[in-house]
C-alpha cells in the first residue's frame, strides 16, 4: 500500500508540474472569460463535521478550512433530499424528485436512472462550449444512455453507486463489518446481512469497467490523479472553460483512508475526513493562480450522516431532532429532521466572493443548477419549471435573500417516497409525517401522521425538541402560510412537465466485467 501511495504521489507531482508549465493566461481583451466550476459533493457528511461546526474545535481538514477562509460559508444550506439518488438528481436538474422522477435510490440491478428527458447543468454547459468531466459516485443509472457520458460529461471515472453496494477484497470499516469478496464459486452464495457479496464494486472509466472489485483504499489517489488530468485536458489540450464535478465516496461507509498519509487520529471517521480533505487539496493545487481566480469551487453534501452506522457516522452538530430521538428512532439521513439535510457548505471564488464571510440565507442544493448556469451565461430549458433559485447576489453581493420556503421530501423514512411532507417557512418548520428511520441503537421510530402538523421555531429550538402549541396565535398564523406554500407548490408540480424514473430491477442489469468469474472479477487497468 505504501509503495502504491509513493508511486501515485510521484505521478501526481509530475502532473501538477506539467500543468503549471504549460498553461498560459489566454488573451482576452474583452475581459469576459467564462468561469470554471468545480462542484465537490461529499457523501453522508454531517453539518457538525467541518469548520466552526466541530464540537471539539479540532482541524483535521486544513484544505477545507482554507476554502472557508477564502470564501463564504453557508450556515443554513440544505441538500435537496436526505438520501443519495434523489439528492443528486435534484442538484443536477434544479428540480424536486416529484418533477424529475427520482424519488429514491437506484439499485445495483436497476435498469433505469435519471429520466432521459431531464436535462443536467452539465449538458447545458457542454452544449455552450464547456469541457465537462465527472469523477466519483454517479448513482443515477449505470446502463446505456443513463451513464454520465450520455448526460453531459465528456469524461467519467468513478463508481456507479454507493461504495457499500458491492464487495471488495479489502473491506473498509462498516457496521456490520462485511467480508471480502470471494475468490471461488464455492462460497459465493453465503449470506451476510447488510452486505453485498455477489457482485464486486466496479470502477468505471467512461462506459467501461476497468477494475472489479475496486480497491477503495487507493480511491482517493485515483480520483486525485484523474481530476488533475481533466483540468489539464480542459486547460491545455482543449483550451476550454471547464466543469469538474467530483462526487466523493467520503464519508459513506465503508470508511477508508490512504494509509500512506500515516494519519494518526483518535477515530477512523476523522481519518477519512482527513483523506477527503487531502483530495480537495490535490484539486486546488492543480489550479494555477490565473485559473484559481477564475474558478468557482462549491463544496457541499448530498445528505446528513447515516447514524445507524454509529461510530462510523458523522456529526449533526446541534441539529439532533430531539423530538424524534426522545420517542426512539433516527433523525439524520433519510429523515426530514435538520440532521438529515442541513449540510456543511462553502463557496470560494477569489476576487469575487468576500473572504472569510458567511451567510444565514435559507439555501439548497437545488440552487446549484440555476446559479452555475447564470454565472456561465447559459439559459435553462423553458419548457419546464425549477425549484432552485439563482443565488448570484448572495455569493457576490452579500445579499441574504434566499428561499422564503423550502420543501423537504420523503427520502426513505416514514411516508411515501418523494412526498413533500416537511415544510420550512423562514425560521419555522412543519412536519406532517415523522418516524421510520433506524438509530444507532437499532430502534426505528413509529410512523406518525400529524394533523395539524408539528411546527417548530428553529430560531429558538434548533434541536427540534418542543413544537409550538397548536392553540397559540403563532401556530395558527404559521400554519396558514405553510398550507398556502405547500398547496401552491404541489399545484405547480401537478401542472408542470414531470418525469417518471424506471425503477425496474433485473439481475442482468448488474454491472459485471467478467460474468464467468466469481463476483465478476476482472483487472483491466491501463
Amino acid at each position: 500500500m505504501a509503495q502504491l501511495g509513493f508511486c501515485t504521489l510521484l505521478v501526481f507531482s509530475g502532473l501538477l508540474h506539467h500543468i503549471k508549465s504549460h498553461i498560459k493566461k489566454e488573451d482576452n481583451p474583452e475581459g469576459k472569460e467564462r468561469p470554471n466550476f468545480i462542484i465537490i459533493l461529499a457523501d453522508d457528511i454531517g453539518w457538525g463535521d467541518l469548520w466552526l461546526n466541530r464540537p471539539d474545535n479540532s482541524t483535521p481538514t486544513p484544505w477545507l478550512d482554507s476554502l472557508m477562509l477564502k470564501g463564504k460559508r453557508f450556515t443554513d444550506f440544505h441538500s435537496p433530499a436526505s438520501t443519495c439518488s434523489p439528492s443528486r438528481a435534484s442538484i443536477l436538474t434544479g428540480r424536486h424528485g416529484l418533477r424529475n422522477g427520482v424519488t429514491h435510490n437506484f439499485a445495483v440491478g436497476s435498469v433505469g436512472g435519471l429520466p432521459l428527458n431531464e436535462t443536467t447543468f452539465a449538458q447545458l454547459l457542454h452544449d455552450e462550449g464547456y469541457y465537462t468531466a465527472m469523477i466519483g459516485k454517479w448513482h443515477l443509472g449505470h446502463n446505456g444512455s443513463y451513464s454520465p457520458v450520455h448526460r453531459g460529461f465528456d469524461y467519467y471515472l468513478g463508481i456507479p453507486y454507493s461504495n457499500d453496494m458491492g464487495c471488495t477484497d479489502k473491506p473498509g470499516l462498516d457496521l456490520p463489518s462485511c467480508p471480502p469478496c470471494v475468490h471461488s464459486q464455492y462460497s459465493i452464495n453465503k449470506k451476510h446481512e447488510g452486505c453485498y457479496t455477489k457482485v464486486g464494486l466496479p470502477l468505471f472509466e467512461n462506459e467501461k469497467i476497468i477494475e472489479q472489485p475496486l480497491d477503495t483504499w487507493s480511491l482517493k489517489d485515483r480520483y486525485a490523479t484523474a481530476a488533475v488530468q481533466q483540468i489539464f485536458t480542459a486547460s491545455v489540450t482543449k483550451k476550454q472553460p471547464f466543469l469538474l464535478y467530483v462526487a466523493l465516496a467520503h464519508m459513506h461507509v465503508p470508511l477508508f483512508h490512504n494509509t500512506f498519509l500515516n494519519v494518526t487520529t483518535e477515530d477512523p471517521y476523522t481519518a477519512s475526513l482527513s483523506d477527503m480533505d487531502s483530495l480537495v487539496g490535490n484539486i486546488v493545487q492543480a489550479l494555477i493562480t490565473e485559473q484559481l481566480e477564475n474558478t468557482l469551487i462549491w463544496f457541499t453534501g448530498d445528505n446528513g450522516p447515516w447514524e445507524q452506522k454509529c461510530l462510523f457516522a458523522g456529526h449533526v452538530g446541534p441539529f439532533v431532532g430531539r423530538w424524534q430521538t426522545n420517542k426512539g428512532g433516527g433523525s439524520a439521513k433519510r429523515t426530514t429532521w435538520e440532521g438529515g439535510h442541513r449540510v456543511p457548505t462553502v463557496v470560494s471564488w477569489p476576487k469575487k466572493i468576500k473572504h472569510n464571510s458567511s451567510s444565514d440565507a435559507l439555501l439548497s442544493g437545488l440552487d446549484i443548477f440555476p446559479t452555475v448556469l447564470s454565472l456561465a451565461g447559459v439559459k435553462p430549458p423553458s419548457d419546464r419549471r425549477y425549484d432552485g433559485i439563482d443565488i448570484t447576489d448572495v455569493l457576490l453581493n452579500d445579499s441574504e435573500t434566499g428561499h422564503e420556503s423550502l420543501m423537504h421530501p420523503n427520502s426513505g423514512a416514514a411516508g411515501q417516497y418523494g412526498d413533500l411532507q416537511t415544510v420550512r417557512l423562514k425560521h419555522h418548520k412543519a412536519f406532517y409525517i415523522t418516524g421510520g428511520s433506524v438509530a444507532c441503537d437499532g430502534e426505528s421510530g413509529p410512523q406518525q401522521h400529524h394533523d395539524p402538523p408539528l411546527i417548530f421555531d428553529l430560531s429558538q429550538d434548533e434541536a427540534e425538541e418542543t413544537p409550538l402549541d397548536p392553540e397559540s396565535k403563532e401556530f395558527r398564523s404559521v400554519l396558514k402560510q405553510v398550507e398556502r406554500e405547500r398547496e401552491a407548490l404541489l399545484w405547480d408540480i401537478a401542472t408542470d412537465r414531470v418525469s417518471a424514473a424506471d425503477y425496474t430491477v433485473i439481475p442482468s442489469a448488474e454491472p459485471c466485467c467478467e460474468p464467468q468469474n466469481p463476483v465478476c472479477r476482472c483487472h483491466r487497468l491501463k
